[in-house]
Formats: C-alpha cells, sequence, structure tokens
C-alpha cells in the first residue's frame, strides 16, 4: 500500500538569493515559486535578506528589481514585529507566480554576533571562531530570517493564535548561509518540520577551485580535515552540523550526495533535482522574433568590436555562469576554442562569447559609439577581445590565458573569442539585455564543468531550444544520461562528455571535434537536434521534479510530529 504523504499547511523557504540576483540559487528558487504557489496559495512564504545601503550613518532601502512592497499584506503582524525589534518589508517577489517574499533587515543583530555564536557553539558545537568575510553577514541574515518565522508562527499559525488543531509547518533553508536559522528553529520550534539543502558542499567547491583533485580521491578526504587546511572551518562546520541536526537533509543530485556522505558524514534524506519553469521562454510566435533580435544583438556587438561583417551564417556559441576558472570549466572552454583555430573540419566562422561576470569596471565608451553609429568598420579596437573594462586587466584569467594562447581575434582566424564580463540583467552598457533575452540567440552552448552539482546553464540553454555540451561531473549532465540510457551525442540534444580529475586535454579535444561536427550538420539536423533538447527539457519541469520536495516535506512533518509526541510523553 503507497503511504499517504503529510503535506504542509506553510512553507517558510529563506535564503540570501531571495529577491537578490546572484546564482543559481535565485534560479532554483523563482522558477520553483509558481509550482509552490499553485500549491499553497499564498501559504509559502520566502524569506531574503533587507539589503539596506550605508548613507550618512543611516540605512536606507535599496530597492530591489525583483521586489514589490505591498503593506497591506500582514499588517497586524507587521507592527507587532517592529516592536520585537524585527525591521521586515513584505510584498511580492516579482517571479512568476508572484509568491509572498518577507526582506529582514539583519544589520541590528551584528551587536548581538557573539552572544549568538556563543549559543550556537553551546546547543550544537559550531565552530564560528574562524569566521571571516562573508561568514558574519550570512550568519546575523540567517538568524533574522527564523526570528521572523518565530514570530511570525507565534502571532498567526500556533494552536492558541489560529485556534486550529497544529498546522503543519516547514522551515527550508538553503546553503550553509541559512544553517544558523535552521537550527535556531529546529532548537525553539520543535513542532516545525526543518529541511537543510545544500547546493554544492563547502569543502567540495573549495578542493576544486584550489586545484586537488575531488573525484578520486573523495574516499579519503576528511571534511574536518579539509576544512583546516583550506581556512574554511567556520563554513563547514555550520554545515555540517545543520546536515546533522535538521529533519530532512538534501542536495540536488547524486553527485553531490556522495560528497555529503564523505565530507559531512551524513547521507542525505532526499536528492531535490533543480526544475524549470518554462514560463520564461517566449511562446512559438514570440520565438523567432526574439532570436533574431538576440542573434543580430550579439553579432553587431562582434562585429563593431572587431571590425568585421559576420553573417547570420556565424555559429554563436556561448559559455556562461559564476567566474570559477577551473570550476565551471572555463579554462577548457578556451583550450577547445584554441584547438579549433586549426580544425580543418570546421565549416563556418564562429564567434564565441565568454559571459562571466568579472571584476567589471565600465562599458567600453569606443564600442558604445560604433555601436550607437550604425557604421560598418574594417578594423578592430584596441583588445578586441573584451565588451567592457575590467580594474585587473593584467590578472584576469580569461584575458590572460587568451594572450597565452596568443588569441587577438585576427581577421583570418575563424574562431573570434569575446569576453563579456557583465551580468547581463539588460543595463550592462553594451548588450543592453538580459540572460534570457540573449541565451536563445546562441546556436550552441557550451559547460564544461568540473565541478558542478547541478548545472543551470545547461537546462536553460535547452529550455530555450539550444542544443549544448556539459560533463558528468556536472549533476544535470548524469540526469541527462539517465533519461537518455546512455552518454548523450550533440544529436540527443545534449553531448555529455566524461570528465575526470586528469583528463582535460581529453574534454578539450572532444569539445573541439563536436563543435566541428555541428558547424558540418544540414539545417534538418539542426532542427532535429535542436527539438530534441526541447524535449529533454519538459522532462526536467517544476512539475515533474516537485514530487521529490512532497517527499522531503513529508520526511520533516513526521519527524516533527514524532518529536512533539515524545515532549507530550
Amino acid at each position: 500500500m503507497v503511504k499517504e504523504l503529510l503535506k504542509p499547511d506553510y512553507i517558510f523557504e529563506s535564503s540570501w538569493e531571495v529577491c537578490n540576483k546572484v546564482g543559481g540559487i535565485y534560479t532554483v528558487l523563482s522558477t520553483r515559486a509558481k509550482t509552490l504557489q499553485t500549491a499553497l496559495q499564498d501559504k509559502v512564504i520566502f524569506i531574503g535578506p533587507g539589503l539596506w545601503k550605508r548613507d550618512d550613518d543611516k540605512y536606507t532601502k535599496e530597492e530591489s528589481p525583483y521586489f514589490k512592497e505591498d503593506k497591506s499584506l500582514f499588517a497586524e503582524w507587521q507592527w507587532e514585529a517592529k516592536e520585537n525589534g524585527l525591521n521586515v518589508r513584505i510584498g511580492r517577489w516579482m517571479v512568476p507566480g508572484e509568491p509572498i517574499a518577507i526582506l529582514v533587515d539583519f544589520v541590528p543583530f551584528f551587536e548581538k554576533k557573539n552572544e549568538i555564536y556563543g549559543w550556537l557553539w553551546e546547543n550544537y558545537g559550531v565552530d564560528s571562531l574562524h569566521a571571516y568575510g562573508d561568514y558574519d553577514e550570512a550568519s546575523m541574515f540567517s538568524y533574522a530570517a527564523a526570528l521572523v518565522v518565530e514570530s511570525f508562527y507565534n502571532h498567526y499559525l500556533s494552536p492558541i493564535a489560529s485556534k486550529t488543531s497544529p498546522l503543519k509547518v516547514i522551515y527550508h533553508a538553503n546553503e550553509w548561509m541559512c544553517g544558523l536559522g535552521a537550527l535556531y528553529i529546529n532548537n525553539t520550534l520543535p513542532q516545525i518540520g526543518t529541511i537543510f539543502t545544500t547546493h554544492a558542499t563547502s569543502i567540495g567547491r573549495s578542493i576544486a577551485g584550489n586545484m586537488k583533485p575531488l573525484y578520486d580521491y573523495l574516499f579519503a578526504y576528511n571534511g574536518d580535515q579539509m576544512a583546516g587546511e583550506l581556512n574554511m572551518q567556520s563554513k563547514h562546520s555550520i554545515e555540517k552540523q545543520t546536515a546533522l541536526n535538521v529533519d530532512c537533509f538534501t542536495t540536488v543530485s547524486d553527485i553531490t550526495a556522495k560528497e555529503c556522505v564523505e565530507l559531512l558524514d551524513k547521507p542525505v534524506d532526499v536528492v531535490l533535482p533543480n526544475g524549470f519553469d518554462n514560463s520564461f521562454v517566449p511562446k512559438t510566435a514570440q520565438f523567432a522574433k526574439k532570436r533574431k533580435v538576440a542573434r543580430r544583438c550579439l553579432l553587431d556587438v562582434a562585429n563593431a568590436l572587431l571590425g568585421e561583417q559576420l553573417d547570420d551564417d556565424t555559429l554563436i556559441i556561448s559559455t556562461s555562469g559564476r567566474y570559477e576558472f577551473r570550476n565551471k570549466g572555463i579554462d577548457v572552454f578556451v583550450e577547445a576554442m584554441n584547438r579549433l583555430l586549426r580544425d580543418r573540419d570546421l565549416k563556418k566562422k564562429i564567434v564565441a562569447f565568454i559571459e562571466v561576470p568579472g571584476w567589471v569596471g565600465e562599458p567600453r565608451k569606443d564600442l558604445q559609439e560604433r555601436l550607437k553609429s550604425g557604421k560598418k568598420y574594417t578594423t578592430p579596437l584596441e583588445v578586441p577581445q573584451v565588451t567592457h573594462w575590467l580594474h585587473n586587466m593584467s590578472h584576469d584569467n580569461v584575458l590572460g590565458m587568451l594572450k597565452y594562447f596568443d588569441m587577438h581575434n585576427r581577421k583570418d582566424d575563424n574562431v573570434k573569442v569575446i569576453f563579456l564580463p557583465c551580468y547581463l540583467d539588460g543595463k550592462d552598457g553594451i548588450l543592453n539585455m538580459t540572460y534570457y533575452d540573449i541565451v536563445l540567440g546562441n546556436d550552441l552552448c557550451i559547460y564544461p564543468s568540473y565541478y558542478e552539482p547541478w548545472g543551470y546553464t545547461p537546462l536553460e540553454a535547452i529550455a530555450f531550444k539550444v542544443p549544448c555540451i556539459t560533463t558528468d561531473l556536472a549533476g544535470f549532465g548524469l540526469w541527462a544520461n539517465s533519461v537518455f540510457g546512455h552518454y548523450g551525442e550533440i544529436s540527443d540534444g545534449v553531448k555529455v562528455i566524461h570528465r575526470t580529475d586528469y583528463n582535460y586535454s581529453e574534454v578539450a579535444d572532444i569539445i573541439k571535434d563536436t563543435v566541428a561536427e555541428f558547424s558540418n550538420f544540414t539545417q534538418k539536423q539542426i532542427d532535429e537536434c535542436r527539438k530534441n533538447a526541447d524535449k529533454l527539457s519538459k522532462k526536467a519541469l517544476w512539475s515533474e521534479f516537485i514530487k521529490y520536495y512532497d517527499e522531503a516535506y513529508d520526511i520533516a512533518l513526521r519527524k516533527a510530529e514524532n518529536r512533539i509526541k515524545n515532549i507530550k510523553d
């Protein structure tokens, strides 16, 4: 007999990336919001940081473009929260579904920091002594988010306040940044079921980012020892203790689940793969038009920068994501483009964009002037590899590798590489289009990741019908292989390359060969490839993946019920 899952009446979900677009977790939460909102209708509440900017020794609210305040929401509780020292703003997260979001000012809690860390050490043995960088800021937000839930619960949801039988409530914390809050809820509100999702272990990411082999030696690494070696004691400590103490510990892929066992000494209870909401994708009538506009924009930028007249037959390819040079495979992407320069099987000209936010200074004035003039140019601009000036031009990894390979986008080069080192938020000064409006202009996207717990970029690419290349060290790549029943080929819409700690050169060659193969495709083959990419993306919609969350909610709620029963007994 199939057991009936316990369903939450309310879900509180906290993350540093609620209404704050930083990385992949923003995409996870914002695309899943509509599915949860449909099921729970304003009983799912996201909690994010109220990012106040300092002005004349006062903190003034800096508007998030993704948040719309609504002072009528929970007006009575807002007043009470303020009386209790909680400065909150309540409104809607402006993503599909428009769920309720509470942004909390965490700055006032810094003066209690030592007291909070003392409580954390006494109750859970979390080592905050070695904290530095973003640890304090994240921890104070996490603590403030938990106080918001406690106050809201006592005002509206407790049996006394709601005058009903106990409501089933979930608190879902994302990443180590929200661990402190999950432990606080676990300790003070035992009737709430707690879930913790690590989207990447802090130690795993650090091992990979420090050029150490991760996968062949995973069984031999000790998480606590590596935390000391890599100066990650505090982040690792909060992550590990949260994993050990919440009701349901989760991660986003099977590959990261293995890390959790080895580095956090805790197997996950459920794997929660990252889905997508295709309401972000233009419908058929608009799609072709938007794709045409995106391609024109990308080619205009390339032509103005390079002093060329690349036409629509040019193959537009890209890689994108966070600027983790090795982890995201940016290094192997450049390597592959360099090898492609001498590939005789390449049948089209290529312009390859690296869309990764660097330490950007300003958009290039000379490039802006050329784009504004609308004229055609025959000479390249100075440094024709970059669209924005950087603060650290001489120390930038991408520009350094292009220089090392003597890749200067010369006239007779069939492969041109252009670094777009900014957030594509529609206001970058050069493209002035958002990432989702640009990505569908690509012919092929390449994400040869070394460390990638899931891999949103390839999923986003195929959702916009763009075939892509990824690796089996990305959770998404492994998932794609499991759907295909074999290693994905480019004709499937997703090419999945086998990647190890040591086969960097082989991966670069396979990317080179795959791009050359794709350049030889007929229009019919390209259409079929795009169709297959689209078909696979439909299997990763949130409507397909939400069942794993239902399982996690059930586990957490049952643990909370048993805990309350034991307390009563």
